[in-house]
């Protein structure tokens, strides 16, 4: 599991979003992305974290900021947490967690003494020109929003 940190070039990625669209993160070069990866939607932990995005909208669009958030979910299901939560920003499909590998963020995970392979929740602030400014791996759910507007200054 490689980690990304500040200076590092972005992985690139195109994914499908909760309506099927395609988003890509080349096309967002020139605005601040926090890009940020979540186990599984709708889920308590993964809620916390999407709605204090979703809470943030304004602030962060005024701090220059657009949020992506990625789970291997499929689209149907998060639009249904989008829908659920009202949501209103990108939720992004990675079913075979090829960007979360490219991100360092899938590995090993323990539950009740049993190891697995997942998300391991973590967000990164990528700057204007594609590079990581930030990166948080093993976030607080509550903590990524005010990571991210404290690195973006």
């Amino acid at each position: 599991m490689t980690r990304l940190g500040p200076g590092d070039e972005a992985p690139d990625f195109t994914l499908l979003d909760q309506s099927g669209n395609e988003v890509s993160l080349r096309d967002l070069k020139g605005s601040k992305v926090l890009v940020y990866f979540y186990p599984k939607a709708d889920t308590a932990g993964c809620t916390k974290q999407s709605c204090s995005v979703s809470e943030n909208l304004a602030v962060l669009k005024s701090a220059g900021i657009v949020p992506l958030g990625i789970s291997p979910d499929t689209p149907a299901k998060q639009a249904r947490f989008d829908a659920k939560y009202k949501l209103g920003f990108p939720l992004l499909s990675d079913p075979d967690h090829a960007v979360a590998d490219a991100y360092g963020v899938w590995g090993p995970k323990t539950f009740m003494g049993k190891v697995y392979q997942g998300i391991i929740r973590s967000s990164f602030l990528i700057g204007k020109d594609g590079a990581i400014e930030k990166a948080w791996y093993k976030v607080k759910p509550d903590a990524t929003v005010p990571n991210a507007l404290d690195a973006a200054g």
